[in-house]
């Protein structure tokens, strides 16, 4: 059990430093943006539907059936997730005769990579001597 009281995340004094306070403020997106922005995010935090998108990333545009193969999963648990995607805005798909054929959208591969990067504390470091 921790010994760290449940106030250590707050300050015992108000120290505002309001001009640094008012410029963040002033600069903060529109709540629809961050309701954009965390749509976007959330539909990532699905395993299933960031493995969809990862191979997206690294095929390009592939069809449901491509996508349904390299995941390993049933062609419509993949074609429900990857609506989830378009919704989102990751996604675009086009149909091509009988096929619908899927591909990240611009913001789709940019947040993925944010994702699936991993973070500079989390590389391996080498020891040179």
């Amino acid at each position: 059990m921790s010994s760290e009281r449940p106030e250590a995340d707050a300050c015992d004094l108000l120290c505002l430093d309001l001009p640094v306070a008012e410029a963040i403020r002033g600069g903060m997106p529109p709540l629809p943006g961050l309701e954009t922005a965390a749509a976007a995010a959330k539909a990532l935090a699905d395993p299933t539907r960031l493995t969809v998108a990862a191979a997206q990333a690294e095929g390009g545009e592939l069809c449901v059936c491509d996508l349904a193969w390299v995941v390993g999963q049933a062609q419509n648990l993949v074609s429900h997730h990857l609506r989830q995607l378009r919704h989102a805005g990751l996604a675009a798909s086009r149909r091509q005769g009988r096929l619908v054929m899927y591909t990240l959208t611009d913001r789709g591969r940019a947040l993925i990579r944010a994702v699936l990067d991993p973070a500079p504390a989390a590389r391996p470091t080498t020891n040179r001597t």
